[in-house]
């Protein structure tokens, strides 16, 4: 697997690639945002690793452009803050996961090797499903041409049962898909989330089939009859 790591702290960028090369991944080190956008754009990685606090432009920022220019290489962010509210907006602003400083060398281990067995986007412009469409060049989701607005968990959450159709998944399953190793997330923050999609997906719509369903003992599927 082959890494990014942006860090300006050197101390700690040297640590991370030497446990990480001992594992054998491949590790390239930028100091600054700035660098580290431009390595990301201009070459191929599993997974960046990138500091929130950085010299020329914030790993926040990075995040978004990256996004902005449909790079949606999985990025775990590093940060002091630990604050609920650092976390969102780290999230929100386009991180698949999220790490306080300081941690241990196993945590970040698992995480890198949970956003890798994501499912990677590919060349597809869209997801269809059904009257159901998912376009990740503008990150819109829609449902028979009406506009859905969606959190981004929203949105990962019903890019991952539109992957996978007719297929149920547990609310552990789901968690684990779709929310890795984040902090304090339950199988119930799941079932909440599958609550507010059918809200938007299904109730919004009552004159459409159901597309969200729940099947005792087997869990949420996105059913297409």
């Amino acid at each position: 697997m082959k890494i990014l790591l942006v860090e300006d702290d050197v101390k700690i960028a040297n640590n991370i690639k030497k446990g990480l090369e001992y594992k054998n991944y491949v590790v390239d080190i930028a100091q600054d945002g700035q660098l580290g956008l431009d390595m990301a754009l201009d070459d191929h990685y599993q997974v960046i690793i990138l500091d929130r606090m950085l010299p020329e432009m914030d790993g926040l920022t990075v995040c978004k452009k990256l996004r902005e220019k449909h790079n949606f290489t999985p990025v775990l962010m590093l940060t002091a803050k630990t604050m609920i509210n650092d976390k969102v907006e780290g999230l929100n602003g386009g991180a698949d996961d999220y790490l306080a400083k300081p941690f241990a060398f196993a945590e970040l281990l698992a995480r890198l090797k949970a956003l890798a067995r994501r499912p990677k986007k590919n060349n597809q412009e869209c997801l269809e499903v059904v009257d159901l469409k998912l376009n990740f060049s503008t990150q819109e989701v829609s449902r028979n041409g009406q506009k859905i607005d969606l959190s981004r968990k929203e949105y990962l959450l019903l890019e991952f049962l539109m992957r996978n159709p007719n297929q149920y998944f547990s609310a552990d399953q789901l968690v684990e898909k779709v929310w890795s190793y984040e902090d304090n997330v339950l199988a119930n923050t799941a079932q909440v989330y599958i609550g507010y999609l059918r809200k938007k997906v299904d109730k919004a719509f009552k004159d459409l089939p159901v597309l969200i369903n729940t099947k005792r003992g087997f869990g949420y599927a996105l059913k297409t009859k």
